[in-house]
């Protein structure tokens, strides 16, 4: 099946994960320039009237960058919506994503109902699913969206504990749509990897975080660069969904990282005013395996550049293997 257009011609075949906080739009922008899919949470624009300024000044910008420089890979940005009941910006973040005509958006938790999957495809733009199941896919399928974000073992922040493996595997059985996979990509040889299992695209988070325009303080970031897999916590303790933290963030708090207490998933709550959601991204930081092969902190720009080299490097050597 083919791309949708939106999702063709960039520089490599990523799609950046929108990661709570980190993710605005200095980080979004860079990687867009980049050349590939920028994406951030509708939920970090705070307050909500932000949502609208942002894509505004966003696309303005792109639209600039685009015309000074007219043979450069520009790649588009998506916008991720969190579906869940407690998430009260849902409807008005909808809307304001659709005022805009966003041409990619990012759903996670639960399949996106069909007003908003009406919504954005009145427009022509498309829908991404985060899963981390089968069923979870099935049910994101069966709802109508266009394609789906893999969120296999391994990845920063909200993951599952699948073999990417299996997941990719047991997905291309039945959909033959766009693919992204995520779960501790952070090289250049990873993304081809992701593609050589079945994917059509890499989902990489945590390498961003190790950049100048991600919007983390300082300890964070070294924290990413002092840190390997061995020191990521797995845990649905911190917003009740299973997700991956840094060990030192967790100590930091307070807390046993070897000891923490199951929550209780009925009590996951994504609303703006929950102090709990809040510190779960700003105390409590995530980060996938990957943290190990990142060791500092350039601007997107460059960390791009290493991709593309890798990429192509590890498709040479593939070739001559042949």
């Amino acid at each position: 099946m083919a791309l949708p257009a939106v999702l063709q011609n960039l520089r490599l075949p990523v799609i950046c994960s929108p990661m709570f906080i980190a993710s605005g739009p200095q980080l979004v922008l860079a990687q867009c320039k980049a050349g590939l899919v920028g994406a951030f949470p509708a939920l970090n624009a705070r307050p909500a009237a932000l949502l609208d300024t942002w894509l505004t000044e966003m696309q303005a910008e792109l639209v600039a960058y685009r015309a000074a420089n007219p043979h450069a890979i520009v790649g588009p940005f998506a916008v991720n919506q969190i579906v869940h009941q407690s998430n009260e910006r849902l409807a008005q973040d909808i809307d304001v994503c659709v005022r805009h005509q966003v041409p990619i958006i990012i759903s996670s938790l639960r399949a996106p109902p069909a007003e908003m999957l009406d919504a954005i495809h009145g427009y022509g733009g498309i829908v991404l699913h985060d899963v981390i199941s089968i069923r979870h896919a099935q049910k994101a399928l069966e709802a109508g969206v266009d394609g789906l974000v893999l969120v296999a073992a391994g990845a920063g922040g909200h993951a599952g504990t699948l073999s990417p493996f299996a997941l990719v595997g047991e997905v291309r059985r039945f959909f033959s749509g766009p693919v992204a996979l995520s779960g501790a990509i952070a090289s250049g040889d990873a993304i081809l990897a992701a593609q050589a299992m079945g994917a059509d695209f890499a989902y990489i988070g945590s390498r961003w975080l190790a950049t100048r325009e991600a919007n983390i303080s300082d300890a964070y970031r070294q924290a990413i660069l002092d840190s390997s897999a061995a020191d990521i916590v797995y845990t649905n303790l911190f917003t009740g969904v299973h997700g991956n933290y840094l060990k030192k963030s967790i100590i930091a708090a307070g807390l046993d990282p070897d000891d923490l207490p199951q929550a209780d998933k009925s009590k996951m709550n994504f609303s703006t005013g929950s102090s709990r959601a809040a510190k779960a991204w700003r105390d409590i930081w995530g980060a996938g395996q990957g943290i190990g092969l990142i060791d500092d902190a350039p601007g997107v720009a460059e960390v791009v550049d290493r991709l593309e080299q890798e990429y192509q490097a590890a498709r040479k050597r593939l070739a001559l293997q042949g």
